[in-house]
C-alpha cells in the first residue's frame, strides 16, 4: 500500500484508526511517501508492526515536475529486506536512496531538505526585492546570480519560472511548507540544535500564510516582502 497524504494527523488516522490499514487482512508493507515528521512516523511504524505490517518511511522531493517525469528523490528508511522488496516499485517513481534502517530517518532528511529549499527561496526573494528597489532589472540580476556563487534551485528554477512571470503556479502550498518547517524545528528543539535562520524562515512563512492563505503557492512568499518594500519583482515575460 502506498500513501501520499498531506498531514501527519491524516497519515496516523489512515494507518491506525480502528478501520485503518492496521486492520486490513493481507497487508504486508505500507510505503509512506508523505511528510509526517520523525515522531509521527515512528508512532505509525510501531502501530503497524503490532499488526505484522512493515512500514517503509519514504518521503519524496522533486515537486510536481519530478512526479510527472518519474525523477523524484526518494528517501527510504526501512530494514534491508523491505527495501529490496519495494525497490522496483520506488524505481518507477524516481531515484530511491536507502538512508537508514529505522522509520523516521527518511522523515528527518526530508524536513531538513525542505528547510534548505524554502530558505533558499526566502533569501532569494528578499535579495531580488532589494535589487529591484535599488533600480536593478530582475532578469539581469538572475543572469548574474546564476552565473556566480549565489545561485540555487530557487534562482535557477522557481523564481524565473513562477515569480518573474507572476504565474505563481509552482504547485506546492504555503500551508504545507509551513507544516514541514514546523516539523523540522520541532526536531531541532528536541535535539537541542539552535536554528536561528530556520526560525526566521518560519516567521516569514507564518506571515505569508496569514496574508495570503494556506492554499497560496509557495512562490508567493515574495509578496509580503514586495508589499513592505513597495515594489513588484517582474520579468520581461511577466503575465499582464
Amino acid at each position: 500500500v502506498l500513501l501520499s497524504l498531506p498531514t501527519p494527523e491524516i497519515v496516523q488516522a489512515v494507518c491506525l484508526d480502528p478501520d485503518g490499514l492496521a486492520s486490513v487482512k493481507g497487508a504486508r508493507i505500507v510505503i509512506d511517501l508523505s511528510t509526517t515528521g520523525p515522531r509521527t512516523e515512528r508512532l505509525v511504524a510501531k502501530g503497524l508492526k503490532a499488526a505484522s505490517i512493515a512500514l517503509a518511511d519514504c518521503p519524496v522531493s522533486g515537486g510536481v515536475g519530478g512526479a510527472e517525469k518519474g525523477t523524484l528523490a526518494m528517501m527510504a528508511a526501512c530494514d534491508d529486506a523491505t527495501m529490496e522488496t519495494i525497490r522496483p516499485i520506488l524505481e518507477t517513481l524516481g531515484k530511491p536512496v536507502h538512508v537508514g534502517l529505522e522509520p523516521g530517518m527518511g522523515q528527518m532528511i526530508k524536513v531538513i531538505n525542505n528547510l534548505m529549499s524554502v530558505t533558499a527561496l526566502s533569501i532569494a526573494s528578499e535579495a531580488l526585492v532589494l535589487g529591484t528597489k535599488a533600480g536593478l532589472d530582475p532578469d539581469v540580476m538572475l543572469e548574474v546570480i546564476n552565473s556566480g556563487s549565489g545561485s540555487s534551485n530557487a534562482t535557477l528554477t522557481k523564481i524565473p519560472k513562477f515569480v518573474l512571470t507572476r504565474g505563481f503556479d509552482f504547485g506546492f502550498a504555503i500551508g504545507l511548507s509551513a507544516k514541514d518547517i514546523r516539523l523540522c524545528l520541532e526536531e531541532s528543539d528536541a535535539l537541542g540544535v539552535p536554528m536561528i535562520v530556520g526560525g526566521a524562515v518560519r516567521q516569514l512563512l507564518t506571515v505569508a500564510k496569514s496574508d495570503l492563505g494556506a492554499d497560496a503557492d509557495l512562490t508567493e512568499i515574495i509578496k509580503p516582502i514586495e508589499g513592505w518594500a513597495g515594489v513588484t519583482v517582474a520579468g520581461k515575460k511577466a503575465q499582464p
